[in-house]
């Protein structure tokens, strides 16, 4: 295992072709993917064919608890497709059995840690549905400020969009180590 960043209870690591088993059971819980699109189910094909190819191509890592070695989810941090480099978003998604151990939080903020010491970050921000008040919390403890509201143009609106998406940031003025 390339190990890409570690932190006190995470490995973090890029992903491979061979991670789709991983992915799959992550994809399809309805609970995880509730702010996401609705609890649907993510097909196979879908994860093998867009997904997983997305994940290795860009900044996503694979999160493995120590020192069991087990798949919790995985990190995103990567500037959005058309945005600035040194404006990378940084993401989440974990299995609920790792949910309310402080995983999320860890592992953002050892990701926001390498935007501003390593990536030369200017701004990190990460957004999510106004209503997971899970995640913005975790955005909150990572130092993340509030900045603003939004609505998506939702093909196929789910419970909650209408309240529209939030934006947070830490700029690196603001960072502390």
């Amino acid at each position: 295992m390339h190990v890409h960043l570690e932190t006190e209870r995470l490995i973090l690591r890029r992903f491979t072709e061979s991670d789709a088993d991983l992915l799959f059971p992550l994809h399809n819980d309805p609970d995880v993917m509730r702010y996401l699109n609705g609890g649907k189910p993510t097909p196979r094909e879908v994860i093998t064919g867009e997904t997983l190819p997305r994940f290795i191509a860009t900044g996503f890592f694979a999160a493995h608890e120590k020192p069991s070695g087990e798949f919790i989810g995985w990190y995103h941090l990567r500037a959005p497709e058309g945005g600035p480099a040194d404006e990378p978003e940084l993401g989440y998604r974990l299995h609920k059995r790792a949910w309310g151990k402080g995983y999320a939080t860890e592992g953002s903020r050892a990701l926001i840690r390498e935007a501003f010491e390593k990536l030369g970050a200017r701004r990190v921000f990460a957004r999510t549905m106004a209503v997971n008040l899970g995640s913005r919390r975790v955005m909150e403890r990572c130092g993340l400020t509030f900045v603003r509201t939004f609505f998506e143009d939702w093909p196929e609106p789910i419970p909650g969009s209408d309240q529209g998406e939030v934006e947070y940031e830490l700029l690196r003025s603001g960072w502390r180590p």
